[in-house]
């Protein structure tokens, strides 16, 4: 059971903590931070939801599933959804990794682009390692909520 201070203050905590997390997943490959401590972040933000509201409140509030409070069905289908996002982050980050090879260029070689004409930036420079980041944020954020969702369960 949480109190009132738990849900007020999860309320106001989470949605800057999901900011700081973008913000650094963005800086990643410039300056310190990316997919591994975004995802870290984000999984911050998903524990003190469930510790303030509960896993079911997941899948209920978020995932709009209707399922039966307390019952194991709905842990499992969130921690079927965390290894599915696990399993994918890592196919992307591997894919993003073997890319260069198909042009001759060692494994894990990155490169960027420089798009022009962006209305508030003017120019904005996109690099390739943006792909291997946004893999290890999921298998970090998949990894570890699956980890949170069966060690909460028991």
């Amino acid at each position: 059971m949480t109190t009132v201070i738990m849900r007020t203050t999860a309320r106001a905590i989470v949605p800057i903590i999901l900011v700081v997390a973008i913000s650094l997943f963005f800086e990643g490959h410039n300056l310190p931070g990316g997919g591994f401590i975004g995802g870290v972040l984000t999984t911050t933000a998903f524990a003190i939801v469930y510790m303030a509201f509960g896993l079911d409140f997941l899948e209920r509030g978020v995932l709009g599933r209707d399922v039966d409070p307390g019952k194991g069905p709905s842990r499992d289908r969130v921690v079927v959804a965390y290894r599915r996002l696990f399993a994918y982050g890592f196919a992307i980050a591997v894919a993003s990794g073997l890319a260069p090879l198909l042009f001759g260029r060692p494994f894990l070689t990155q490169t960027y682009e420089t798009l022009e004409g962006i209305p508030i930036y003017d120019h904005l420079e996109v690099a390739s390692a943006l792909a291997f980041d946004f893999g290890v944020y999921c298998v970090v954020v998949g990894g570890l909520l699956t980890i949170l969702s069966v060690v909460g369960a028991e």
